[in-house]
Order: C-alpha cells, then sequence, then structure tokens
C-alpha cells in the first residue's frame, strides 16, 4: 500500500521551481525518486531533497502543472509540512513574478509586491 499523497498544485514553471528550492537552501534533483515510507519510492520531475527519510517531488501533467508527490505522514515527522510547502509556494511565486517583470516590454514598469502571511 503506498503512502504517497498526490497534491495538485499551480507551479508551471521547473526553472522556477527549482531556483527557489535553491533559494531555500534544498537540495534539489531532477527525474529522480522521492523517497517515502517504508524504502517505497515514486519518480517525479523534480524532488526536494529534505532532512530526513522523506521528500518532496514535483511531477508534470500533460497541461504543464504540476503536481506535488508526497508521504506527508512521513514529511511531517521532521517538518512543518505546511509551513515548509506555503514557503515553498511563497518563494517560487515572489521568482515567477520577477522573471515576468524582466520580460521584454516590462523593463520600464513598477512593480509593488506586498506578500502577506
Amino acid at each position: 500500500m503506498s503512502h504517497f499523497s498526490t497534491l495538485r498544485t499551480k507551479i508551471t514553471e521547473a526553472e522556477i521551481l527549482k531556483a527557489s528550492l535553491r533559494d531555500l537552501g534544498i537540495t534539489v534533483k531532477t527525474d529522480a525518486d522521492v523517497r517515502g515510507y517504508n524504502g517505497q519510492r515514486v519518480r517525479a520531475d523534480i524532488v526536494a531533497v529534505l532532512e530526513g527519510e522523506y521528500d518532496l517531488g514535483w511531477s508534470r501533467n500533460s497541461d504543464g502543472s504540476f503536481d506535488l508527490i508526497a508521504d506527508l505522514w512521513g514529511v511531517a515527522k521532521k517538518h512543518n509540512q505546511t509551513e515548509l510547502i506555503n514557503s515553498i509556494n511563497q518563494k517560487y511565486a515572489v521568482n515567477k513574478t520577477l522573471a515576468e517583470v524582466k520580460r521584454p516590454g516590462l523593463q520600464n514598469a513598477n512593480v509593488k509586491l506586498v506578500l502577506q502571511k
């Protein structure tokens, strides 16, 4: 019986996700196994290697978005999973916004970014 859960995300940019994970000090692997309960593993396009025996993974869907795949019970043994996932999503949103602002035609745009907790 698998302990892995799959959650839909709004993440669509692989490079921005990887950069965001690195910004948070998380080791990133691509096309690697996500570690789960009792040595179980599942393949993912992007893997955040976490402290302990469990990881977070993201797999691309046919529509270009990514699903989060993890043994959430296992991740919660060493991490506050809600805080961890929220911090990843927040860093991704900031990095995606900054990347969009650098697109041609937006160099002179004024951007006000407000982060709320």
